[in-house]
């Protein structure tokens, strides 16, 4: 299924990720375990297909999960694949390859690939749907390639010193680049290229547009605080967060900012209104954020625990669910309300469903539904 976001509302971009609250969720429970390849780092959804991508960092592959069925295929891709992007737009995933300098640009509808040349060490990406431009943060050389999602024409522009991280406002069409080495924020204006810097806290190591309220949020590993970006005027506010906060979101339709801590075991969130500041406890060394915007859950990987945490938004309540072993990436599916969680340490994703209750394990060494393609 294809989606047409040219010219569209920001109503009708929200409504892709299902921003209607429908009531609390149920209870979080194991659904399934899919077998993946080697050390999945990174992992996304189409909500158009109901397919999920799984970069196998230790392979060169990508897993491709339909989520209606758990099936699963195989597609190769460069060396070292660490992060995902996905236009359900065009029905293309980008997936950067770090020790490649490379992206592998993959058809939803066939797995054909295609593969563009990036700066070195890419490692972040971000797709704005409406332009269909595709941005890519490469850390090894202070750069972010610019590539045309109908052409696949490329170009570079200089950004600040080991860019790790990007974001994109597809209402503002800004790019927002968090660069590691230089402490800074670069914006990218998406239509004409022109860049500002803007100092950021030590470190910064993620990034989250609200494109609701146009702000900014920028984890900053080095100096454990949130950078707040008005994306207007470029303003900046600093919020106090725990111990290396690694990862960052937005509930978008709360106005909610949650900020795992990796160097301790909480989650600090943010009120988005007033810059408030409350602290959950989570699991330990939480690496990895996910939001379900419909039914106001959070989801926290803790890496150390191997487990995720999920948040009620409403009440900051938690619950634990089991995942494998070293859970480092997650990526959220509003419309079904499932959870993939991408397992470095045993090669598997974990489903979570958080509609019901009930279990079913597959072992991962069984790969009852593993067929291969491009392999």
């Amino acid at each position: 299924m294809m989606v047409d976001l040219r010219g569209v509302s920001l109503a009708a971009i929200l409504s892709l990720v299902a921003v209607c609250v429908t009531g609390p969720a149920r209870a979080q429970s194991l659904v399934t375990t899919v077998p993946a390849g080697l050390n999945p780092k990174s992992v996304a959804v189409n909500l158009a297909t109901n397919r999920i991508y799984v970069a196998n960092s230790g392979n060169g592959s990508v897993t491709v999960i339909d989520g209606a069925t758990y099936a699963t295929s195989t597609v190769a891709v460069g060396t070292t694949p660490v992060a995902i992007g996905v236009n359900p737009a065009t029905n293309r995933i980008y997936v950067a390859n770090s020790g490649g300098s490379s992206v592998t640009v993959i058809d939803g509808a066939t797995n054909a690939t295609t593969v563009v040349a990036t700066g070195t060490n890419p490692s972040a990406i971000a797709v704005n749907p409406v332009t269909n431009q595709i941005y890519v943060a490469n850390t090894g050389s202070a750069t972010v390639t610019l590539i045309d999602g109908e052409t696949y024409a490329t170009s570079a522009v200089t950004v600040g010193a080991t860019p790790v991280a990007i974001g994109v406002n597809p209402v503002t069409n800004k790019i927002y680049v968090a660069n590691s080495g230089s402490s800074s924020v670069t914006v990218i204006d998406g239509a004409t290229k022109a860049m500002t810097a803007i100092f950021a806290g030590a470190s910064p190591a993620a990034v989250a547009v609200n494109p609701v309220t146009n702000k900014i949020y920028v984890a900053n590993s080095g100096s454990s605080n949130v950078t707040v970006i008005d994306g207007v005027t470029n303003a900046t506010t600093a919020v106090f967060a725990g111990v290396n906060p690694a990862a960052i979101a937005v509930n978008v339709v709360t106005n909610m900012v949650y900020v795992a801590n990796s160097g301790g075991a909480d989650l600090t969130v943010i009120d988005g209104a007033i810059n408030g500041v409350s602290t959950v406890t989570v699991g330990t060394a939480p690496a990895a954020l996910a939001v379900n915007p419909t039914t106001n859950q959070i989801y926290v990987a803790n890496k150390g625990s191997a487990s995720v945490t999920v948040v009620d938004g409403a009440t900051n309540t938690t619950t634990t669910v089991s995942a494998g072993t070293n859970p480092a990436a997650l990526a959220m599916n509003p419309v079904t309300n499932k959870l993939y969680v991408a397992n470095s340490g045993s090669g598997n994703v974990t489903v979570v469903d958080g509609a019901t209750n009930r279990t079913a394990t597959i072992a991962a060494g069984r790969e009852p539904y593993h067929s291969a393609v491009n392999q």
